[in-house]
Order: C-alpha cells, then sequence, then structure tokens
C-alpha cells in the first residue's frame, strides 16, 4: 500500500495517458503487464497504482521512487523503450510528469 506523505524525499510520477474507449482495455493490459514484469523489479521503484476514469478514455498511474534517477534509468532500459513505443502507440497522448508532495489531507 503506497503511503503519501509530504516529508517523502523520493520521486513521485503521475502519468496520464489518453485514448479511445475502444483501446482503453488493451493500454490497461499493457501498464499491467509493464508494471508487474519490468517495473516493479526496477531498483528504487517503490510502489504504484493504475487508475482508469468511468469512460475509459484516460489512465493515470501513480508511482514512487527512491530517487529520479532510479525512474529515469526504467525509462532508458531496451525493455521499457520497446514497451512504451507500443503504449505510445495506443494512446492519442501519454505524458509523465515528475512531482514533489506538498501537502497532503
Amino acid at each position: 500500500m503506497l503511503e503519501i506523505t509530504p516529508d517523502f524525499s523520493g520521486q513521485t510520477v503521475i502519468s496520464t495517458f489518453e485514448m479511445t474507449p475502444g483501446t482503453c482495455a488493451d493500454l490497461l493490459e499493457a501498464l499491467t503487464a509493464a508494471y508487474d514484469e519490468v517495473i516493479r523489479h526496477q531498483p528504487g521503484f517503490i510502489g504504484a497504482a493504475i487508475h482508469v476514469n468511468d469512460a475509459q478514455t484516460r489512465i493515470a498511474t501513480y508511482s514512487r521512487w527512491t530517487r529520479r534517477e532510479d525512474f529515469q534509468a526504467m525509462l532508458r532500459s531496451p525493455e521499457m523503450r520497446e514497451r512504451n513505443r507500443a503504449i505510445a502507440a495506443m494512446c492519442s497522448r501519454f505524458e509523465p510528469v515528475l512531482y514533489e508532495v506538498t501537502s497532503v489531507y
């Protein structure tokens, strides 16, 4: 279970994916496989969650990493480069953004 705290010193990444309802299941399957088979085994990975909106036009992922460099190294791995090309082909927009937690309520 991910715990969100303002004193977290690692890296938080929120990625959003926009797609049509017809490709949502395929994209969700690809993201789930990537987290299960590759991402969660990478150095510095702490935890993640995948969210799908009701209309099945957006998926958001939330992940936590020990360091920014750990997340960047995962993205640069040959396995994830290949998977991200396939993931990007299934959606109209794919945007990972790095954040800091500032407040928790």
